[in-house]
């Protein structure tokens, strides 16, 4: 694999998308993920930089660039890191309270 390559699974884990790798696995197969707007069925997939993933999770749709690979799933600031955040900010939450005061 070139510099900078790896499998979609591992990477979804080191970014901390998902909490495990098996569970990066199962989102890979379940077609939930698009790597440039293809959808993908295999968790053998290879990312690399400058790829947009689509991922559909718990409800919401994140779209991340992918800036590198991971070398391990570090502290959230280090996977922070592999990518940069595309998700547009929803109308319905902008000026939302983040709690209730009383």
């Amino acid at each position: 694999m070139a510099a900078g390559e790896q499998r979609i699974d591992k990477w979804l884990f080191f970014a901390r998308v998902v909490k495990s790798r098996s569970l990066a696995q199962k989102l890979a197969v379940s077609g939930a993920v698009r790597v440039n707007r293809e959808k993908i069925s295999h968790a053998a997939r290879i990312v690399r930089p400058g790829d947009v993933l689509t991922i559909s999770i718990h409800d919401r749709v994140r779209i991340l660039k992918v800036l590198d690979s991971g070398d391990r799933r570090g502290p959230a600031p280090e996977a922070a890191l592999l990518f940069q955040d595309l998700t547009p900010v929803r109308a319905d939450l902008v000026g939302a309270p983040l709690a209730e005061e009383g």
